[in-house]
């Protein structure tokens, strides 16, 4: 019908493509056929990072995502990261199951909802959540007391959280929209999430100037039409934070930006490891833990460094681990200095020559996350919009809400704790087998919390809602220094400005 020959890949995928906008036409036709401002959202479980043309089809976004149910904690918040710059409506989408749809006599705990709907409210987003109707048709009252009881808080926090928008030093091209893979974007958005730090998910398209740095996480290889508008922020005053072979060309030319070295290909090396140098005082990307060489699991890009400041160093292994050579139960330990950098820095441009947001979606060890994070405060400088002393298991969002002339600064906590594992409990099929599962039980309170907020407008006033406690706050250096006593799950703090 097509002309398309179904033996070929690239054409079943042009087939699909095709398909599914048909899909999208006639369906989104016939339910406004007698109303043209119906609502209407097609459900895929995931909205993908910069496939914006379907978007002519959606009257609002749902983010499907229910932690228990194989999403996990993060990836709610990440994707409100992205659809809150697409001019759309959006909600968050959680189930008030204890594992995912279908669970009919499941219940995660009632704390569980009361974050996950704070969470949605944090992030702008709009609050959904789902459950199964029972095929006798009356509703599940355990359901709805735990559902009551989340959406009065809710209720209660309304006014503080309709036209907002997010506020953010930072933006991170989608590795998603880029590449299709989800893998850096999942390693930066935990690291910028535990470490607190205001960042938006971007794709090409989306404006960048508003930015103080810009991340190309571990995969971003560069055209002329994504090379140009990145050269065009730099000219502006932009920074740029490069990992693993985020800045080549496609072309393989070598790289897109000016990092101060020279490319030599990838490393034949796996692992390799930092090395940090003996003067603490110099090694200004160090985990502050770690002063030996601290090992990388995924290969670098070797730059030798020209007029670009080496800030770090890699150190080979004496071997990768084959049948011929092997060292105890894994890798072989740190060798000599090789003539590579790990991290170079030259003017607006830091490059950092191992996939680190890759590295730390993997493994998720602390050191992973301060190296990043090291490399980012070293950009932004004095520049970052807020600084607080919140564990790494505590969340922070600042939204703006233009219209009352406020902002206001979502403070959340919840311990996540994995319980649960792979079992095989029905050979028959009768029920799923189970995984483990991030369960949220106890929500403990945080104490003495110290916030930092640098903002363009001079604060009135700062109180804690919907409680509606003023509390006192200084200024300092063009700073707003605040405090709050003490919080549990979730506090607004609201900060009313000067016109």
């Amino acid at each position: 019908q097509h002309g398309l020959d179904p033996s070929s890949a690239d054409d079943r995928r042009a087939c699909a493509r095709a398909a599914l906008d048909r899909y999208y036409r006639e369906s989104t036709a016939a339910c406004r056929c007698d109303n043209p401002n119906m609502p209407v959202f097609h459900n895929s479980g995931h909205v993908t990072k910069g496939n914006t043309g379907i978007l002519q089809f959606f009257s609002h976004l749902e983010l499907e995502s229910l932690p228990t149910g194989g999403w996990g904690y993060d990836h709610f918040p990440l994707s409100a990261r992205y659809v809150g710059k697409l001019g759309l409506d959006y909600m968050g989408m959680t189930g008030k199951f204890h594992t995912t749809w279908g669970e009919f006599g499941g219940y995660k705990h009632p704390n569980a909802l009361r974050y996950e709907c704070a969470l949605m409210l944090a992030n702008g987003a709009k609050c959904s959540v789902g459950d199964q109707l029972h095929p006798n048709g009356r509703m599940d009252e355990t359901t709805y007391k735990i559902i009551g009881e989340a959406y009065a808080e809710v209720e209660a926090k309304e006014p503080w959280c309709d036209g907002v928008c997010s506020v953010a030093d930072i933006a991170v091209l989608s590795t998603e929209a880029e590449t299709g893979n989800r893998t850096p974007d999942t390693g930066a958005g935990r690291a910028l999430f535990e470490e607190h730090m205001l960042f938006d998910l971007v794709d090409r398209n989306m404006e960048l100037s508003g930015y103080k740095l810009l991340i190309l996480p571990d995969v971003i290889e560069i055209d002329d039409e994504l090379g140009t508008r990145i050269s065009a922020y730099l000219k502006q005053g932009g920074r740029l934070l490069l990992t693993g072979r985020s800045g080549l060309r496609k072309n393989g030319e070598g790289f897109a930006f000016d990092i101060g070295a020279e490319y030599c290909g990838e490393s034949p090396f796996q692992p390799d490891y930092l090395d940090f140098g003996v003067r603490r005082l110099d090694a200004a990307l160090a985990p502050w833990f770690v002063d030996s060489p601290l090992v990388m699991y995924m290969n670098s890009e070797q730059v030798k460094p020209t007029t670009g400041e080496v800030l770090v160093r890699i150190r080979n292994p004496y071997f990768n681990r084959t049948w011929r050579h092997y060292c105890s139960h894994q890798h072989a330990p740190a060798a000599d200095l090789s003539e590579y950098a790990a991290a170079v820095r030259k003017g607006s441009v830091l490059y950092l020559a191992h996939p680190i947001f890759s590295i730390y979606a993997a493994q998720g060890a602390v050191a992973y996350r301060h190296y990043a994070a090291n490399a980012i405060r070293l950009m932004l400088g004095d520049d970052a919009t807020i600084a607080t002393n919140l564990p790494s298991t505590a969340r922070v969002s600042l939204m703006r809400q233009p219209q009352h002339n406020r902002y206001v600064l979502h403070l959340l906590h919840a311990n996540t704790i994995l319980r649960g594992g792979n079992v095989k409990l029905s050979p028959e099929g009768y029920v799923r087998d189970s995984h483990a599962v991030e369960v949220i039980e106890d929500l403990l309170p945080l104490r003495d919390v110290e916030v930092t907020l640098r903002l363009p407008e001079a604060v009135k006033s700062v109180t804690l809602e919907p409680q509606a406690e003023e509390i006192p706050f200084d200024v300092e250096n063009d700073r707003i220094k605040l405090r709050v006593d003490e919080f549990a799950c979730h506090q607004m703090v609201v900060l009313s400005v000067q016109r």
